[in-house]
């Protein structure tokens, strides 16, 4: 594999240490942007009230780790209680409810912790972190589903976005990422806030749980423990995955690059596959012969979920502005999360970390 992409070291120079805040870093893809950011010598700072995240997904947790400090805690109340004299120079705003079976149970839960947790965010951004003409910016995670149900493809970041009815709270979370884009937007043009809005496409990777929708580990977790690959819909469906190790890389080097601010950019792969082809290359892959069955959406959902046939990012923005390309593929993707699942099995067999919750995929 290629070496990684060069990020610049936070105390190159003499100077002091780089100081990051991580909103929602013992999550999924916070907790790999944690670890890159101490690669590169930062002083992170880490707020995350666990409520999705696992505290096993930091580095050292338990042991004390160099430059990491951890705030178990509401960001809300995390952000009021630190003091005026805190200042960061890199603000990463990951901390959000996520996937499509949390959407649908719980939409207040949804609504009101992403949207408020980034006016928040936002402001306290202006007192406490990079300013204009700093070195560095503030970063706010979108999602691809800000597009909503639009039949264009690929999707690019000045693309209209069109959502269904607001009885069906299937849109309520991509209408909740989208106030989450204004307000960053609007923060950078009123205030002169050094933001940069990213929208994720369908991120996977180790430490990825199915719990609440998230089709490749539901379909590793199933291909491990022998048990039917559970496809909704026809399968036929196409999205795009993209390795999480790959996109923490890119961050750091978006906030780094002064034409990002002000902008948003997709960020993900555009290598497009079937849910039911994904289904397939997960047990080729893992060498397993369990069976693939097609559910209803009915049967995951309620009546009338709506979901889209493609979902593909266009990457000419990401790629002229850092350079990005996806440097690993779908196939290893597979076999690191499969390994890292079977290392939690064996290290707590029968624990609730040592198993994947069934869930559905989007």
């Amino acid at each position: 594999m290629p070496a990684g992409p060069s990020i610049p070291s936070a105390s190159s120079g003499g100077h002091a240490p780089r100081r990051s805040l991580v909103t929602g870093g013992a999550g999924f893809i916070g907790s790999h942007l944690v670890e890159v950011l101490l690669a590169r010598g930062d002083e992170v700072t880490v707020i995350d009230d666990l409520s999705t995240g696992r505290r096993s997904n930091l580095p050292g947790m338990g042991h004390g780790v160099d430059g990491l400090r951890f705030i178990e805690a509401d960001l809300r109340q995390a952000l009021s209680a630190l003091g005026p004299g805190e200042r960061f120079d890199e603000v990463y705003h990951l901390a959000a409810a996520v996937g499509v079976r949390l959407v649908v149970d719980e939409p207040i839960r949804c609504i009101e912790t992403n949207v408020e947790g980034t006016a928040a965010l936002l402001r306290f951004a202006l007192d406490h972190g990079p300013r204009a003409g700093a070195g560095a910016a503030t970063l706010i995670a979108s999602s691809s589903e800000v597009y909503g149900k639009s039949e264009k493809s690929p999707f690019a970041e000045e693309d209209d976005v069109v959502y269904g009815p607001t009885t069906r709270s299937r849109w309520s979370y991509a209408a909740s990422k989208a106030i989450d884009e204004y307000l960053a937007l609007a923060y950078h043009a009123k205030h002169a806030l050094p933001a940069v809005v990213v929208r994720f496409f369908n991120t996977v990777g180790p430490r990825q749980v199915g719990s609440y929708g998230m089709v490749l580990p539901n379909f590793v977790a199933s291909a491990i423990e022998g048990k039917p690959l559970k496809v909704y819909g026809d399968g036929r469906q196409t999205r795009c995955f993209c390795d999480v190790r790959d996109v923490a890389e890119a961050l750091p080097r978006l906030l780094a690059e002064p034409r990002c601010r002000g902008r948003v950019f997709n960020l993900g792969s555009d290598r497009s596959i079937s849910i039911r082809a994904l289904a397939e290359l997960v047990l080729e892959v893992l060498g397993k012969d369990a069976a693939i069955e097609h559910l209803a959406y009915e049967q995951a959902y309620s009546s009338g979920f709506e979901d889209l046939r493609k979902r593909e990012p266009d990457l000419r923005r990401i790629r002229d502005a850092i350079g990005f390309a996806p440097r690993r593929n779908l196939e290893q993707t597979i076999r690191d999360l499969a390994a890292q699942m079977a290392g939690e099995r064996a290290a707590s067999p029968g624990a609730p970390g040592g198993g994947v919750k069934r869930g559905t995929h989007p």
